[in-house]
């Protein structure tokens, strides 16, 4: 209302012509890190890098949401967020799922092709962090790629790790037991946009 003080700050929108090229740049690196993942995973047969790949793809698209909705009102943006929601929980139980069936035939993967394409990721993903870092707090719209963000530079450490105890152990578990785990986190990440999308839907019918 015109004449209203509020005590608390407003929750940024996206609405910054820094936030938008931070985001151009993060759409950027993911797109080029999905088709370089998803390769390597399909040569290395790893399930750590497939899932990650799908990460990638999965943040390409749902950062484009994000930038198509900024400066929409509020309904628009938390309408945009549920859907980024939602898709993160149907890739997280696609992922799972895929895993679960892996796990009762395994393959080894190539371990020396998902350390070098895990580093590889974990750079670009850290990049990302950088330069989303002061947008990481705002109205679900923006937190959802922050939370996107964060969790491909966890995956990327994940699936090091997995590389590494795939060379150790011989056996496909490691990798297995990551993709499991990234998946895990990829349904959390999803409960988290979903629950601040739908208070901030329900926020925009009240307004």
């Amino acid at each position: 209302m015109p004449g209203c003080h509020c005590s608390t700050d407003p929750v940024f929108d996206g609405v910054s012509s820094a936030y938008r090229r931070a985001l151009k740049a993060v759409i950027g690196i993911n797109v080029s890190m999905f088709a370089v993942e998803l390769g390597a995973g399909f040569l290395a047969g790893s399930q750590a890098l497939k899932a990650d790949s799908l990460d990638f793809l999965g943040d390409s698209v749902t950062y484009a949401i994000t930038l198509a909705v900024i400066g929409m009102p509020l309904a628009w943006r938390a309408r945009a967020a549920l859907f980024k929601g939602v898709s993160l929980a149907l890739m997280g139980v696609w992922v799972l799922a895929s895993t679960i069936q892996l796990s009762l035939a395994p393959a080894l993967p190539e371990a020396r092709t998902m350390g070098v394409v895990g580093f590889a990721a974990l750079l670009a993903n850290v990049t990302s962090v950088l330069l989303l870092l002061r947008f990481r707090n705002g109205d679900a719209n923006v937190r959802s790629v922050w939370l996107c963000s964060r969790n491909d530079a966890i995956g990327n450490v994940a699936v090091m790790l997995a590389a590494s105890g795939v060379w150790a152990t011989r056996s496909a578990t490691p990798d297995l037991v990551v993709a499991g785990g990234m998946a895990s986190l990829f349904l959390y990440s999803a409960v988290l946009i979903v629950r601040q999308a739908a208070a901030e839907l329900r926020q925009a019918a009240t307004a």
